[in-house]
């Protein structure tokens, strides 16, 4: 399939709102961000502007909302604001906020869907990080439990149940789309009940809370002044801000989530647990044998110089393995008394493994040809000699359309042989 491309937005855009926790003043601001930033806070009120990543490593506490932290750095409040940068499919941002909280706004995902939306989404120049599960697995966290099972694109279910007239239990599931997102989930706002209110605000919870942010239900319905933007708010909202607190995990998923009662505590317990699938996943994917490698590459003998690939993480990074042998035919004449692999071909290599990383993320590559067009900073650090094993690791730096730049480096028992910068395009046979 064609490559999925990391986005940013186009312009800066800003708001400002009271936090629903700590009662401040607080300005945020978006700001586009280069390839392979990801999403990060920025707390400019501070000295220095400390930055703290959106990612799950840098969760804090989940205390009745999801903060972040960095020593003694916080940024609470994160999972309306993250919603809605995944659901736009925003990989790499600057968030700026002139306090410890971001604003409450009106207690929903939407002003900040609407304001991202209108500073528009562009696609850059390198490949975003997809995640597909390849099995269904489950997991508890206390009262919450998930079943995460493999899909097609991003689906949300939830279930909740709560003793009140107007909540009950309700289940809701939706496709995560930016259009699906702001019409169906975006709006639902934050609810809480009347009879914990006093005690939220003695442990410095809920100071900024009220009828303009939040949904307040009092034993029977609703606090005057409330009205419902769905019969079923109360789960729309859960489900928002599981999609919040899984954008932690810094990929764009492709998954189906199904969530009864869940907590931040818990959506953060899943995302750390699909992180570490991720990571195992790009290390135990099943390497491309010689058979295979053959359907991608067009190269025969004596020219096909890739025996094995042994890893692999879809549109970023490819590890490559060449047997070099004495029966290799250049050793002939390159020099049948000394016999050194010939620098050009190192480099070829190096290449068709590169080749391989590019065809896989092209529909139909048996189609196709990758055609090389420019090398440049390549270097040769060491003599290959028969009975030396080369691994070559290339890493995509960036992606235009049929156009890809690489980054290559060759080794041999750990010591660097031959290095280079590649571009090359493919194009149809």
């Amino acid at each position: 399939m064609s490559t999925v491309r990391q986005q940013t937005i186009d312009e800066a855009c800003e708001l400002q709102g009271v936090g629903l926790h700590t009662g401040e003043n607080t300005r945020v601001r978006f700001l586009p961000a280069p390839v392979n930033t990801g999403v990060c806070f920025r707390r400019v009120d501070l000295e220095g502007s400390p930055e703290i990543a959106a990612v799950v490593g840098n969760v804090v506490a989940t205390d009745r909302g999801t903060t972040l932290g960095i020593g003694a750095e916080r940024i609470h409040t994160v999972e309306h604001v993250l919603a809605s940068v995944a659901s736009l499919e925003i990989d790499n941002l600057i968030i700026e906020v002139d306090a410890q909280e971001v604003p409450a706004a009106d207690g929903s995902a939407r002003p900040f869907v609407e304001l991202l939306s209108s500073a528009g989404v562009g696609e850059q120049d390198a490949p975003a990080r997809v995640f597909k599960l390849d099995e269904a697995f489950s997991l508890e966290d206390g009262a919450s439990s998930f079943v995460v099972a493999p899909a097609e694109e991003y689906r949300v279910s939830a279930t909740i149940d709560f003793d009140h007239p107007l909540v009950g239990r309700q289940f809701a599931s939706f496709t995560i789309t930016s259009d699906s997102f702001a019409r169906y989930l975006a709006p639902a706002r934050t609810f809480g009940f009347i009879h914990e209110v006093e005690a939220l605000r003695q442990r410095g919870r809920a100071l900024g809370g009220s009828v303009d942010n939040a949904v307040v239900l009092t034993e029977e319905g609703l606090l005057e002044g409330t009205q419902l933007r769905f019969p079923d708010e109360f789960v729309r909202h859960k489900a928002l801000d599981v999609v919040g607190d899984l954008a932690l995990t810094g990929m764009r998923l492709h998954t189906h989530v199904v969530a009864e009662r869940p907590s931040h505590r818990a959506n953060v317990a899943l995302a750390r647990e699909l992180v570490a699938r991720a990571e195992r996943k790009a290390l135990t994917r099943p390497p491309l044998d010689i058979q295979q490698i053959l359907q991608y590459l067009p190269h025969r003998y004596p020219f096909l110089l890739v025996d094995r690939v042994i890893e692999y993480e879809e549109g970023r990074r490819i590890v490559g393995l060449k047997n070099v042998t004495i029966n290799e035919p250049f050793f002939m004449g390159h020099f049948p008394d000394h016999p050194i692999m010939p620098g050009v071909l190192i480099i070829e290599a190096m290449a068709q493994v590169g080749g391989l990383l590019l065809m896989d993320a092209v529909e139909n590559p048996e189609e196709k040809l990758v055609y090389f067009m420019s090398l440049n900073n390549v270097k040769w650090r060491r003599p290959v000699i028969p009975g030396d094993q080369i691994l070559f690791e290339l890493e995509m730096l960036q992606v235009r359309g049929r156009t890809c730049k690489m980054r290559g480096v060759g080794t041999v028992d750990g010591q660097v042989v031959a290095e280079a910068d590649m571009m090359a395009r493919y194009v149809d046979r």
